[in-house]
C-alpha cells in the first residue's frame, strides 16, 4: 500500500439496501499525522447512559475504601475485569427528583431526571414537560459529525401515553432521552430493526428489498458488501486488515445471534389473543442486554453515532428474574421494608445487571483504537435514578462512570462526594469532553471536581 493513500473516515461499504461504516483504520490517520495525533486526527470521544430502574441495596453496592485502593463489594465483583477503567461515585443527587410538593411518583420522576436534570410536570395526559436531556443536547451539538445523531436502545417498550405512576404518564417512566421539553425520543427494543438501522442503506424500499433477498437466499448482510470488502482488504496493511476482518467478523456474529434469536423466539412463543411477541427479540434476557450492548459498541466502533442511551429495563419495571432465582417482580421486591431476604434478591438482581454492564465495558475494551482501546475513548454512566427502591431517596444515587473520555478522567478510583453534590455536575462535566460545552446544565452548580486525568 502506498504510504500516500488515506481513506476517508466517513467511508462505507455498500451493497443492496446495505451501508456498513468500517472502524478507525491506520489508512484513516495522514501519516504526517499519527505522531502528532492533532485534535483532527485522534479518535473522538463518546458518550453513552445504561440506566437500571428501582435503585439499589447500597450496603452492597457501596465500596467501603475511597480512592485507587477501592474494594469492589458484592454487586460490583463482576467489574473486577475492568476495575481500572472506571470511577465508583458516590454522594450524587438529582433534587428535581424528590417531591418538591407533587406527591407521590418517584419512579416517573426519577427517570426522567435522569438525564434532563429537570422536574416532570405531574400530569398522565397529553401535556406533558421535562427537559432537554443531556444526550440529546450533545447530539443536537456534534451528531452532524456522524450517521446518526444518537442511538437510543432498551429491553422494555412501555407505552408512551396513560397513567403508569401516581399520576404520571407513561412517558416519563419510559424514557430517559428528551429531544425537547415536551418530546422524549422513543428508544428501540428490537435487536432486529436495530441491526437494519445500522447498517442499512438508501430508502426503506431499499432496504426492505435487500432483507428479502437475504431471506430468499439465505444470505448474510456482508454478502452484499464482498465485492468492496474484498477490494479495500487487497488496499490496506496487515494491521488494518485484521481490524476490518475482526470488525466484520462481529458483525456477521451479531447478525447470527438475532437469526437465532428469532428462531428460538418462534419456537417458544406462547401465542396469546392479540399478542405477538416482535421477532428478533431473544427470549434470554440476558441474550436481549447483551444484543442491545453490543450493536451500541460496534456503533461507536465504526462512529456512526457518537452518543447512546441503554434502558435496560423501565423505571418501575416489575420484572421477575427466575434465570437467576428471583421469582418476586423487581418493583415489588424494591419495597422491601428492611426485609433481609427480599434485600437479598434485590442485590442479586443488582449483580446480574452489573453483569451485562461489564460484559459491555469489556466489549469496549477489547478493541483497539488509537494509542490504546475504544473504551479509552468513551465515557459510559451506569446508575438509577433513586438510591434505596424502598425510601425511593434521590441522594447518593448508585453511579458508576466507566472510560477515560478520550485521556481525560482518571480511572480506578472511588470518588465520595459532599452530600447534596448535583448529579448535573457530572453531566456538564461531560459536554466540556464530546465538545458541547454549557455554562449550566439542569441544576448544575459547577463541574464536577476530581475526574481530571
Amino acid at each position: 500500500m502506498s504510504t500516500n493513500w488515506q481513506i476517508p473516515r466517513r467511508t462505507f461499504l455498500k451493497g443492496l439496501g446495505t451501508a456498513i461504516a468500517l472502524p478507525m483504520l491506520d489508512a484513516m490517520v495522514p501519516v504526517r499525522a499519527v505522531a502528532s495525533m492533532t485534535d483532527k486526527t485522534k479518535p473522538p470521544t463518546r458518550m453513552a447512559f445504561v440506566y437500571v430502574p428501582n435503585g439499589a441495596h447500597m450496603q452492597d453496592w457501596t465500596p467501603s475504601k475511597v480512592g485507587a485502593d477501592f474494594d469492589l463489594p458484592p454487586t460490583l465483583r463482576p467489574l473486577a475485569p475492568v476495575k481500572n477503567d472506571l470511577l465508583v461515585l458516590t454522594g450524587l443527587t438529582h433534587d428535581k427528583g424528590r417531591t418538591n410538593s407533587d406527591g407521590a411518583g418517584h419512579h416517573a420522576r426519577g427517570a426522567t431526571v435522569f438525564l434532563t436534570g429537570s422536574q416532570a410536570l405531574k400530569s398522565e395526559g397529553a401535556e406533558i414537560r421535562a427537559g432537554v436531556s443531556v444526550d440529546q443536547y450533545a447530539a443536537a451539538l456534534v451528531g452532524k459529525n456522524t450517521r446518526f445523531q444518537s442511538l437510543e436502545l432498551g429491553t422494555e417498550a412501555g407505552r408512551q401515553a396513560g397513567k403508569c405512576d401516581s399520576g404520571y404518564s407513561c412517558a416519563y417512566s419510559n424514557n430517559i432521552s428528551w429531544r425537547d421539553e415536551s418530546t422524549p425520543t422513543a428508544k428501540e427494543t428490537n435487536p432486529r430493526l436495530v441491526f437494519e438501522r445500522l447498517f442499512g442503506n438508501g430508502s426503506s424500499k431499499e432496504r426492505n428489498e435487500g432483507q428479502a433477498k437475504r431471506d430468499r437466499y439465505k444470505k448474510s448482510i456482508l454478502d452484499f458488501v464482498l465485492e468492496d470488502a474484498k477490494r479495500l482488504s487487497n488496499r490496506v496493511t496487515g494491521n488494518d486488515r485484521q481490524k476490518l476482518d475482526e470488525y466484520l467478523t462481529a458483525v456477521r456474529e451479531i447478525e447470527n445471534r438475532i437469526e437465532r434469536a428469532e428462531k428460538d423466539t418462534a419456537a417458544s412463543t406462547i401465542v396469546l389473543p392479540g399478542y405477538e411477541r416482535p421477532a428478533g427479540i431473544p427470549a434470554s434476557f440476558e441474550e436481549h442486554i447483551r444484543l442491545m450492548g453490543d450493536m451500541m459498541v460496534l456503533a461507536f466502533q465504526s462512529d456512526v453515532t457518537r452518543i447512546a442511551t441503554f434502558m435496560i429495563a423501565n423505571e418501575g419495571s416489575n420484572k421477575a428474574y427466575p434465570f437467576i432465582g428471583v421469582n418476586n417482580g423487581h418493583h415489588e421486591l424494591s419495597h422491601h421494608q428492611g426485609d433481609r431476604n427480599k434485600q437479598a434478591k434485590i442485590a442479586q438482581i443488582n449483580k446480574f445487571h452489573i453483569a451485562q454492564f461489564s460484559y459491555i465495558l469489556q466489549r469496549l475494551k477489547s478493541i483497539p483504537e488509537g494509542d490504546g482501546t475504544l473504551l479509552d475513548n468513551c465515557m459510559v454512566v451506569y446508575g438509577s435514578a433513586l438510591s434505596d427502591g424502598n425510601a425511593h431517596n434521590s441522594e447518593n444515587l448508585p453511579v458508576l462512570l466507566a472510560g477515560r473520555g478520550g485521556g481525560t478522567i482518571r480511572t480506578g478510583r472511588h470518588v465520595k462526594y459532599e452530600f447534596e453534590t448535583p448529579m448535573c455536575n457530572l453531566l456538564l462535566s461531560m459536554l466540556d469532553r464530546v465538545g458541547a460545552s454549557a455554562d449550566y446544565f439542569g441544576d448544575s452548580t459547577g463541574r464536577l471536581v476530581g475526574l481530571e486525568a
